[in-house]
């Protein structure tokens, strides 16, 4: 009689198939779940870093504008600065939220390095224009109201931005002027020592008393108040003319006072010769005539 007792039945195949992938399935299903919690924490942080760091940018650049408000900066620049500063701030606390949020930073910093060469490959002008603005702004050789020689260009200030300088010319249009080239070029600045001085030339006869017309224009500059005693004005003989004995006459004023001072000055001078009987010759010539015959060549020849 064969023995009888427990035994065990090995399982089929297909059993413990279904068995080992349900349990490969739990498994990778945990390891989403670490990942995404992962994934959650890192976003938070990233979240928590950047809200911080915007807080942390925005108070660091408007220190930086009050700072350079009380050092009397030209308010243009300091607003241009602390721009820049918000900006670099703003750039670094991207990638560093980024970094923490657990995306690679070297394909990042590549790609904003390769985005700032295109931009400024793209926007080389307008950069020179910046880059003068910032550097008019800085050592201000001129300011609003100042009458000025830039870039060719003659006028009064009006309004200097980053990128442009605003010009009044006399006759009453306006001149928008790039940075780059007013930077570029000479600038002269006729209002930048307060004073002025002007030029005048007017012709006397031949026959009249050069130190008598020189008296007149002396007394004239004790007469006006605008003339300023120093530097001291003057007149000079300056050109020996076909019709006239030339006089140069050089005077300071201030700059307020610089177009009538010239102006009415040179009426005056007008009047007191007049008055004084000192001629202002115009061009003439002197015709001789001789009468008699032509020679006998000339006759030949006409």
């Amino acid at each position: 009689m064969p023995a009888t007792g427990s035994f065990a039945v090995d399982p089929t195949p297909a059993a413990s198939a279904t068995a080992r992938a349900s349990h490969h399935l739990i498994a990778n299903w945990d390891m989403y779940v670490d990942q995404a919690v992962q994934m959650g924490l890192h976003l938070v942080e990233a979240l928590l870093v950047l809200l911080v760091g915007l807080w942390v940018a925005r108070r660091l650049a408007n220190v930086l504008e009050r700072a350079l408000g009380r050092a009397s900066f030209d308010v243009t620049l300091s607003s241009f600065l602390r721009n820049l500063l918000y900006g670099v701030l703003i750039t670094l606390l991207i990638v560093t939220a980024l970094q923490v949020a657990g995306v690679p930073s070297a394909p990042l910093v590549a790609a904003l390095g390769a985005s700032g060469l295109a931009i400024g490959l793209s926007l080389q002008g307008s950069l020179s224009n910046l880059a003068w603005g910032v550097l008019l702004a800085v050592f201000r050789p001129f300011r609003v109201g100042d009458f000025v020689s830039v870039g060719g260009v003659l006028g009064t200030v009006e309004a200097i931005n980053l990128m442009y300088t605003h010009l009044l010319l006399p006759d009453g249009r306006e001149s928008v002027v790039p940075n780059a080239k007013v930077g570029g070029d000479a600038i002269t600045n006729f209002n930048r020592r307060g004073t002025r001085r002007f030029e005048l030339t007017v012709g006397i006869g031949y026959k009249d008393d050069i130190n008598a017309a020189k008296a007149e224009i002396r007394r004239l500059f004790e007469a006006d108040a605008r003339i300023l005693k120093e530097p001291e004005p003057g007149v000079w003989t300056t050109n020996l003319n076909e019709s006239s004995v030339d006089l140069v006459i050089r005077a300071w004023t201030t700059t307020a006072d610089f177009w009538t001072a010239q102006t009415d000055f040179l009426q005056a001078v007008k009047e007191a010769f007049d008055g004084a009987g000192i001629s202002i010759p115009f061009p003439q010539r002197e015709l001789t005539v001789v009468q008699g015959s032509l020679p006998a060549t000339a006759e030949r020849q006409g």
